[in-house]
């Protein structure tokens, strides 16, 4: 049996007022040489939400959740929260694990697919943490990817379904359910899932957002047409990145006659920025504008079953549980990606 003394959370972090939205943003860009401009562009979408990203309080949310489920199931585990770019920082929060005596820690990401950005870039991040640390620093073991773990479906079934019963009825038989996730460029993609990997020029990322939307499908009963798509695109226009963007779609869907879409936010743990921003602000924009009929199913957040799927992902690891994979697609080799 593996030995853990504590768990720990690890996210992206995000502003809570005014005043930090711009120094957010030059922590998340340092070193990419992002204009100034830029920075106040993307500004802007935090501004329309009082400069407040909703995620911070969503970990302190599933924090408070995860504490008391694992009370409730006999896991004796201090739990632990750091984020990569705005406070509780990570290696802060190192820090006070490693002058609490804790010398091994679990760790769980708030992404659920295998890429550079959410789970080889946390890697990274742990590993400057530790360093900075020194001698002593606790070791860090990070949970493996959980887009087929039963408790990230279930939840985005159920909120898939409660988006198609929103929908009009003329628009519900023939919605298109369109699986929306982060966009990253294609080069990443492709080096995702290690050297040698069989998953596709859209790597493990795109296999496995792929086999989660089929998954999610398949539960819902019916016959319901979707199909993946991608948003928050960032990056010169010349660099090639997953496609299709979402609000492009949408405008084709419309062209074709689709009389509505419900939006999945699969690639997403929980409705952070990128969701309320990009999907319920500008990708609603585009329904309207070209006559769509639109819904949002939330993501799998603080529903019960993620939470139960936490402890689940514990227990897997100290040895008191098999592992629960819905999915018989191939496992990351090596989830350490190449940048």
């Amino acid at each position: 049996m593996s030995y853990y003394d504590a768990f720990l959370l690890i996210s992206f972090g995000g502003p809570e007022g005014e005043d930090e939205v711009i120094p957010f943003l030059e922590n998340v860009t340092r070193g990419r040489n992002i204009p100034r401009e830029r920075l106040a562009e993307v500004g802007e979408h935090y501004f329309l939400f009082g400069g407040v990203s909703p995620i911070n309080q969503q970990c302190r949310d599933l924090l408070s959740a995860i504490t008391a489920d694992f009370s409730a199931k006999g896991i004796e585990l201090p739990v632990y929260w750091g984020n990569r770019f705005w406070a509780p920082m990570l290696t802060d929060t190192l820090a006070r694990m490693k002058e609490d005596g804790v010398r091994r820690v679990l760790a769980l990401a708030t992404s659920a697919y295998c890429n550079w950005s959410s789970r080889t870039a946390y890697e990274e991040d742990i590993a400057r943490a530790r360093a900075a640390l020194g001698e002593d620093a606790p070791e860090v073991d990070l949970i493996r990817p959980f887009y087929d773990h039963p408790g990230f479906i279930e939840p985005l079934v159920e909120h898939t379904r409660a988006a198609l019963d929103a929908l009009p009825d003329g628009q519900r038989e023939g919605a298109r359910l369109l699986f929306s996730a982060h966009s990253i460029p294609t080069s990443m993609a492709e080096a995702s899932g290690g050297p040698g990997h069989a998953f596709g020029p859209e790597g493990a990322y795109g296999a496995q957002l792929a086999e989660a939307a089929r998954l999610v499908v398949e539960r819902l009963g019916g016959d319901h047409d979707h199909e993946v798509v991608y948003q928050s695109r960032s990056g010169p226009p010349s660099q090639p990145w997953l496609e299709p963007d979402i609000n492009d779609r949408m405008e084709e869907l419309a062209a074709e006659g689709v009389p509505a879409v419900v939006v999945v936010p699969h690639g997403f743990v929980s409705d952070h920025m990128e969701v309320k921003f990009d999907l319920d602000v500008e990708a609603r924009e585009t329904a309207r504008k070209v006559g769509l009929g639109y819904e949002r199913a939330l993501s799998s957040g603080m529903h019960p079953a993620f939470v139960t799927m936490v402890t689940d992902l514990v227990r897997e690891y100290t040895g008191q549980a098999e592992p629960r994979r819905l999915s018989t697609l191939a496992r990351c080799t090596d989830c350490s990606c190449p940048a």
